[in-house]
């Protein structure tokens, strides 16, 4: 069962993150940018009407998301930081169809490293999980996930996550579990400008700079603390002319 341990879901995408941008710099830039660009940063997402879910499907990621991430003394809890605003705004755009990636047969079920094999987009999953989570709920505990207490959600969220609950209408708990998950780490450590991490409260937890443009005489000064608040694209000078 998971336990709802923000520093294990955080270190988790933490390390991939890093591992992603470890390439040494190819030179010194010294003076001025190496570049001028007007482009606008992307529209920033901001709390409202759900963009994909339902309401009730919104109320079902919000309890779920803070759950995974429950508030502590260091940061709000999944919901209050965005996360399902993050997931809702994914799945309207771009991710949540699948848009640029081969969708066409055969699909069959293959390793981790080949990645997407499923012909069932991210939108999809979510709407087809929730509603069998959904009808899982109201059988055994005649209500909503929302609804329940935070004991029977953590219940009911391990349980997903180790296989012991099945959904019906051919979800796989256990898949539909990751890609929350998943998607829910994405909305705690993204910039803030796409919905989730909330007032940089994830970046601000674990002493990530954000969007500075130079920061390399921190990269191998570990076990410190970044004395300097984090730095979102919408906020960047660069993005201002």
């Amino acid at each position: 069962m998971i336990s709802p341990n923000r520093r294990h879901i955080v270190l988790t995408a933490l390390g991939l993150m890093l591992a992603s941008t470890s390439a040494s710099f190819a030179a010194v830039i010294r003076g001025v940018l190496p570049f001028s660009s007007k482009a606008a940063p992307p529209p920033r997402v901001t709390p409202g009407p759900w963009r994909y879910f339902t309401p009730d499907e919104g109320a079902t990621i919000e309890a779920l998301v803070d759950r995974l991430i429950p508030a502590d003394s260091e940061t709000p809890g999944g919901k209050d930081l965005g996360c399902g605003v993050y997931i809702d705004a994914q799945l309207a755009g771009p991710y949540g169809s699948y848009e640029g990636f081969y969708m066409s047969g055969p699909f069959h079920d293959g390793t981790k490293q080949q990645g997407i094999q499923s012909p069932t987009t991210p939108a999809e999953q979510y709407r087809k999980g929730l509603a069998a989570l959904d009808r899982h709920c109201r059988r055994n505990d005649k209500s909503g996930f929302a609804a329940l207490t935070d004991a029977r959600k953590d219940e009911i969220i391990g349980g997903l996550e180790s296989g012991k609950i099945e959904l019906d209408g051919g979800v796989d708990a256990k898949k539909f579990f990751k890609l929350l998950l998943t998607d829910t780490q994405n909305g705690f450590l993204a910039d803030p400008i796409y919905g989730g991490n909330r007032n940089m409260a994830g970046w601000k937890m674990i002493g990530f700079p954000g969007a500075r443009y130079d920061y390399r005489d921190w990269v191998e000064r570990h076990n410190e603390r970044y004395p300097y608040p984090p730095i979102g694209i919408a906020d960047h000078p660069n993005w201002n002319g």
